[in-house]
């Protein structure tokens, strides 16, 4: 009984962690190395990561679920009738966007894998693009909207995307640094960085279940719904109400928890 309420709170833990650090500015990546080694938790595994995945997919399709439909429709109409609107070229962003985080995915997972995944280089670019973020921020014009994306921004955001594969960079956080320095609000960066996610969650997923297959382990099933349903809640309260803050407020609290996440990390491992 002991060593199951120990897996429920582990699971529980790291989904929610996951959830709500795959959204915020804040490097999933950092959280989930650290956790672990503070609590003396094993490894989770390849399942784990996919359910939790899932759960941040399903909460960010259900809260944009309204614009996914509309983007949808008017993505269809470009492909069919040649009528692009702003929606349509949103939708047309959002999938040319994610070429470059694919292409690199598919070239240097392999070589970031087995030369980048250390706590060192997680701490490093926690507090470097941390400070990328903080100086985008301050400088921001903070003058344009999700929809006035042109292809110079999707392909500037897109690059930018694709250093995400350096663990501790933050998908989140390096595509808003990139839409703060384009001009884009601050909420409106995040909303774009938020329908980046769904492609790129998707085939991050389908990768580590394709990896995942090969494997001859057994599954439990009880514990992966539970990390998926509690990532999905997770994710889908922090999206809400980042959103909400950042009408108001800046990203700096989340760049001095940046520094001082970087600095924990340097002072645990070094």
């Amino acid at each position: 009984m002991e060593a199951q309420t120990v897996d429920v709170l582990h699971v529980a833990a790291l989904a929610i962690v996951q959830g709500l650090t795959e959204f915020l500015p804040v490097s999933s990546s950092a959280h989930l190395v650290l956790l672990p080694v503070l609590t003396g938790w094993p490894d989770q595994g390849l399942a784990f990561d996919v359910a939790v995945h899932v759960g941040s997919l399903l909460a960010v399709i259900a809260y944009f679920r309204r614009d996914l439909r509309t983007m949808s429709v008017a993505w269809w109409r470009s492909v069919w009738q040649r009528r692009l609107d702003a929606d349509a070229v949103l939708a047309w962003s959002v999938l040319f966007a994610t070429i470059p985080v694919g292409l690199a995915g598919l070239l240097l997972g392999d070589l970031v894998a087995l030369y980048l995944r250390s706590p060192l280089v997680i701490a490093g670019a926690t507090v470097v693009f941390g400070v990328l973020l903080w100086v985008a921020d301050r400088r921001a014009s903070l003058e344009r909207l999700e929809r006035d994306i042109g292809w110079r921004d999707v392909c500037v955001i897109g690059c930018m995307q694709a250093l995400a594969l350096i663990p501790g960079t933050s998908r989140s956080g390096i595509t808003m640094t990139a839409g703060l320095w384009l001009g884009l609000t601050r909420a409106a960066a995040a909303r774009f960085s938020f329908l980046l996610s769904i492609p790129v969650i998707a085939l991050s997923g389908a990768k580590v279940s394709y990896d995942l297959a090969g494997e001859a382990t057994p599954v439990a099933w009880d514990m992966l719904a539970l990390g998926a349903l509690l990532s999905a809640g997770a994710a889908y309260l922090c999206i809400h109400f980042f959103l909400r803050w950042l009408q108001r407020m800046t990203f700096t609290p989340f760049v001095i928890y940046r520094l001082l996440l970087g600095c924990v990390l340097f002072v645990v491992f070094i």
